[in-house]
């Protein structure tokens, strides 16, 4: 009873009202389940998330300018040959450790289940998104001698059914010991009064905190505690639906390594000035990756002495940091932005209501504001058809035909 009044307490503090109806028409084990997650939300933060929706959203004069880059492809063979070589021996000396993003559904894509479980129609069989980076991971173990410890992020919502793909599948013929799977946090959705929504399972609907919650969640699942008994020394964070991305590009680490810096990342040219991706840039001294709606348009267009767009290095989401600096961002509070959007949601009175319109908030960071907390980050430029070809769309860019295409030319030309 003490916790119950304790929990009619806290949503009395935050004009939950038609919670506290809920939770008094509830049986006794939902009633104890409801209870159990309201103490673990923190209704403050919340609040403050959903009041920020009614602000204007102020751009506080900002000085942006151009991050130098390397690109790979220009690197002098003395250059090319001293990188490999620095990260190379972090690799061989078991001091490096991958992380994959897999906490997202293959909605968009008409693929019903987690994203990593959708089958690409490469060479005729097929690969699972999974598959292809278990593959490129067992190469680089055989290259260079070792086993990377691989963590994968789940969330709450594909954790299970993640988890039973990859035991039906043997892990792809990974060794299973050095795979640690880890969910991601998630963060109540608010309607447009502020009101938390519920779910069908009488609990507080919430949703993932987008990847910026990659760090919190390393930290708090013990997924870092564990790479640092492992002696890890660097961890590649990338996502799962990228059948090109390189986790273990000893070129990048060596450079990174080389540069004495925290993080680094791999970039490719931006297609055109316009193309909407994330581009990296310095903003009042601190790397950033800024958002194609938010660089004013002349900046966009704006080319340097080569001809080159002084903004074109797109985040890739290809990203490389030392264990101090996955300590210190898992540590900090990240910005969190708002997304408007559709979802269902139980009344007071236990009736389900599907909207047909956005009516609530989802919020989630992203992981490159992380990058703000650093001095500086080294970048190396790769090449979009060596290095990216995302699957996110169901049809046209970025789609599975496209990456297909991609995939098997970069493979018929090794």
């Amino acid at each position: 009873m003490d916790k119950l009044q304790d929990a009619i307490d806290i949503l009395k503090e935050y004009k939950q009202d038609h919670i506290i109806k809920l939770l008094r028409r509830l049986d006794e084990q939902k009633q104890k389940e409801l209870i159990n997650q309201i103490q673990t939300i923190d209704f403050h933060q919340i609040m403050e998330l959903y009041n920020n929706t009614k602000k204007e959203i102020e751009f506080k004069e900002s000085k942006i300018e151009p991050l130098k880059y390397l690109d790979k492809a220009k690197l002098t063979d003395e250059q090319r040959e001293k990188f490999d070589k620095l990260g190379e021996n972090i690799i061989r000396s078991g001091k490096y450790a991958v992380v994959t993003m897999a906490g997202g559904q293959g909605t968009r894509l008409g693929h019903t289940g987690p994203k990593g479980t959708f089958k690409l129609d490469v060479y005729g069989k097929g690969k699972y998104l999974f598959e292809i980076l278990a593959e490129n991971l067992k190469e680089a173990n055989q290259k260079y001698n070792t086993t990377i410890p691989w963590y994968i992020m789940t969330s709450k919502e594909n954790n299970k059914q993640t988890v039973d793909f990859l035991e039906k599948h043997k892990y792809f013929g990974y060794n299973k010991k050095y795979v640690t799977i880890f969910m991601q946090s998630e963060l109540p959705l608010v309607d447009e009064e502020g009101k938390l929504l519920i779910g069908k399972d009488f609990k507080i609907k919430e949703a993932s905190d987008g990847n910026g919650g990659t760090y919190s969640s390393l930290r708090a699942s013990g997924a870092l505690a564990d790479m640092k008994e492992r002696g890890i020394k660097w961890i590649f964070i990338g996502g799962v639906d990228n059948v090109l991305l390189k986790m273990a590009d000893v070129t990048l680490l060596g450079m990174a390594i080389d540069k004495n810096v925290q993080i680094a990342s791999k970039s490719v040219v931006k297609a055109n000035p316009h193309e909407k991706v994330g581009v990296f840039c310095r903003m009042n001294g601190h790397p950033k990756v800024i958002e194609y709606a938010e660089l004013p348009e002349k900046m966009a267009e704006e080319v340097d002495e080569d001809g080159e767009l002084k903004f074109g290095e797109s985040n890739i989401i290809c990203h490389l940091y030392t264990i101090e600096a996955l300590e210190k961002a898992s540590t900090e509070p990240l910005i969190y932005h708002s997304a408007y959007k559709k979802n269902s949601y139980i009344d007071e009175n236990g009736k389900e209501v599907i909207p047909d319109k956005p009516n609530s908030y989802k919020f989630e960071s992203f992981i490159f504001d992380a990058f703000e907390f650093f001095d500086d980050i080294a970048i190396l430029r790769g090449k979009r058809e060596d290095d990216f070809a995302p699957v996110k769309n169901k049809e046209g860019v970025d789609s599975p035909k496209t990456a297909k295409e991609l995939y098997e030319k970069y493979w018929n030309r090794q």
